[in-house]
């Protein structure tokens, strides 16, 4: 169930996104170091990837608190489509990250190098169980909020927990091989890329849907429709259009009343429409109703 209030929703929001980008600072720095230490490029791409973690966590961050703004002279239906760019630069940075990781994982592959240190397995080990949790965390939250930004930042953490995992096989390989399996780690990194580079596709793709205005899909329709159907003097339903705006919906309706009703009374059912859409979707923001008259005989 949605909080009463989308500022509630969406405050929430940030502060997950704010405790994920506090997270990332600190897995970043413990990963590079052990990373440099422990002779392991796998760790040293994976701190990487957490660091540019931290500027998506900071992006979902400032696209929500944007979100939150009321609407105003100049953006009448609101800033709820920050949070959906925020969610868009998200998905650009996985994909630049996994580009810019394939080439260095390329390069360390063909440089001869010392094999990596075993405690950096530790390490990878403590990181996937805190980031797999965070994952968990907030999608759960994303999926409750409805935002894009928040999900997108959830796959974020997903993928810094693969890449630990790919980091964590190839080490152990390395280790385990002994003498000629030393870059195996490095190869750890290159599939790791490929995973961030999904992850990156599986974000950017209904972010750009939703900055299209998308239609959001038949179950909102369905509740929408069936809302409205409720209202006394509602004859049918002939349009509906719905749009999604950051974690909010705006709803243009056009309803079938009696012919020969006063203005007065359609302009009732309208706004006993609106009421009635709104109480049962808390989600819905702002529904607009076109009253069109229902004659005899009409299906």
């Amino acid at each position: 169930m949605h909080p009463a209030s989308p500022n509630a929703r969406l405050a929430s929001g940030t502060r997950l996104a704010l405790i994920g980008a506090i997270v990332n600072v600190v897995l970043a720095m413990i990963k590079i170091a052990s990373g440099i230490l422990g002779n392991s490029y796998a760790l040293i791409a994976d701190g990487v990837e957490s660091t540019l973690d931290i500027f998506g966590s900071l992006l979902v961050w400032a696209g929500l608190r944007l979100a939150a703004l009321p609407p105003d002279d100049m953006h009448p239906y609101g800033h709820g489509k920050a949070e959906t760019l925020a969610a868009i630069a998200v998905g650009v940075l996985l994909l630049g990250t996994s580009v810019l990781l394939a080439i260095q994982s390329i390069r360390e592959i063909l440089t001869p190098h010392h094999a990596p240190e075993p405690f950096t397995l530790g390490v990878l080990l403590g990181v996937i169980i805190i980031k797999e949790l965070l994952f968990r965390k907030v999608l759960r939250h994303s999926n409750e909020l409805g935002s894009m930004a928040l999900e997108s930042d959830a796959w974020h953490h997903r993928s810094d927990a693969i890449t630990s995992v790919a980091a964590f096989l190839g080490i152990t390989v390395a280790l385990v091989g002994g003498p000629g399996f030393e870059a195996a780690d490095d190869y750890g990194a290159l599939i790791a890329c490929a995973v961030i580079a999904f992850n990156g596709i599986r974000v950017l793709g209904p972010a750009l849907n939703e900055a299209m205005d998308t239609d959001p899909g038949t179950h909102i329709h369905d509740a929408v429709r069936t809302a409205a159907a409720t209202v006394a003097g509602v004859e049918g339903i002939e349009k509906c259009k719905i749009r999604k705006m950051g974690v909010e919906f705006y709803v243009d309706l056009h309803v079938f009343v009696q012919g020969d009703l006063p203005v007065r009374d359609g302009h009732a059912i309208a706004h006993a429409v609106k009421d009635a859409i709104r109480e049962r979707m808390p989600s819905v923001a702002d529904v607009l109703v076109h009253i069109e008259p229902f004659l005899d005989g009409q299906q």
